[in-house]
């Protein structure tokens, strides 16, 4: 588990089992906000159950017993790809993010990962500013993705 501290507010992140209710609820939002942006061969998120795979680490960021954000590491061959990485809007500009990405970033290095990679919506500027801000720059696709109208790709060495 690790923590934060943020505004004497404390953010824990852990791992978390992707059907527990509030994680489930704000996955649920996530894949409805994608489904409404982006047409469907274009969305590239995984399923509740896609999140539960052993090459996968799914996180939960909570205050108290409240789930604000989630967000995963797909372990790949030599990179880990950020999946699932939702904030719920209430709780945006509070570091929810920030504290899941160094979560991330920590158990990519811990398994020896050297790279991560991400693929995100090209209308989604608070993304796109927030991974730009945390060092990733624009790369090409990867992994089974092929490059689309609705897409940015991103990298970062560790």
């Amino acid at each position: 588990m690790r923590a934060f501290q943020l505004d004497y507010t404390m953010i824990t992140v852990e791992r978390t089992d992707p059907h527990d209710p509030q994680a489930t609820a704000l996955l649920q939002a996530s894949h409805a906000l994608m489904q409404s942006l982006f047409p469907p061969e274009d969305n590239a998120y995984l399923s509740i159950d896609q999140l539960c795979a052993k090459h996968v680490h799914f996180f939960a960021a909570r205050r108290g017993s409240v789930v604000l954000g989630t967000g995963a590491l797909s372990v790949k061959d030599g990179y880990g790809e950020i999946k699932s990485m939702f904030v719920d809007p209430t709780a945006r500009g509070q570091g929810v993010a920030d504290a899941i990405l160094r979560s991330l970033e920590d158990i990519a290095r811990e398994m020896g990962l050297t790279e991560m990679k991400l693929e995100t919506g090209n209308i989604l500027h608070a993304a796109l500013r927030f991974y730009e801000r945390h060092g990733f720059l624009v790369g090409g696709p990867f992994g089974y993705y092929t490059a689309n109208t609705s897409s940015i790709f991103m990298k970062k060495q560790l």
